[in-house]
């Protein structure tokens, strides 16, 4: 099972021809340029990843999120990129703290998903059953996560131990709780069982010595 890939979020510029708002367009050229260089590093860091130069990746996608630390959608893109650079443990603490923070469905959903795959790796099999049933809860549509998590369910039965039946348990306590005989024991025991086979014997015998040893006529 491996991780989604990084997303890709284009945003569009609208084109303000209207001189009222040169003022207002002046004081937020700053923030404009800004969310512009972070986007442009973005997509610098998605064409590293496509061409699977993960490390150059990740240090765009840092640089972007230097820029705009409030895209949530770039740390996605940083933390498939870490996955890809085998730091798992930090990949795993940024999937988290997206699915924690976005308020977007879809990004929250693969959040968790990622999660559960890293999770799956590392044998912790029920904390990645919470996280594929979570990517379900906000996308039920995504049949990987349900794959996995049906995956997971089944690896974790597995290493359960298995329950003794309620008859099975109960006939094993018996005996456990019957003590062995020693061999003094058994031959007094076995005495025990003669003479009361020897005595119905001679009762019989009587019985029938009184009757005349005639039986009941059928």
């Amino acid at each position: 099972m491996k991780p989604r890939p990084s997303t890709n979020h284009q945003s569009s510029n609208n084109d303000h021809r209207s001189s009222i708002f040169g003022f207002f367009l002046l004081l937020m050229l700053p923030i404009t340029i800004t969310a512009q260089d972070a986007q442009s590093k973005m997509v610098e860091g998605n064409d590293f990843y496509r061409q699977q130069q993960y490390a150059e990746a990740e240090a765009a996608y840092a640089e972007a999120i230097r820029i705009r630390s409030t895209r949530l959608d770039i740390r996605f893109n940083r933390a498939s990129a870490l996955v890809r650079l085998n730091k798992n443990d930090e990949a795993l603490k940024e999937f988290d703290d997206i699915a924690f923070k976005t308020n977007d469905a879809d990004l929250k959903s693969k959040a968790y998903y990622n999660k559960g795959v890293l999770l799956s790796g590392q044998n912790k099999l029920e904390e990645s059953i919470e996280a594929y049933k979570q990517a379900l809860r906000y996308n039920p549509a995504d049949q990987q996560a349900r794959e996995n998590l049906q995956k997971a369910l089944t690896e974790l039965k597995k290493k359960q131990p298995k329950q003794p039946k309620p008859d099975q348990s109960k006939n094993q306590q018996k005996k456990q709780q019957q003590p062995k005989m020693n061999q003094n024991e058994a031959r007094q025991r076995l005495k025990l069982l003669e003479q009361k086979e020897k005595n119905v014997k001679d009762r019989l015998q009587k019985q029938r010595q009184k009757t005349g040893g005639q039986g009941k006529d059928w």
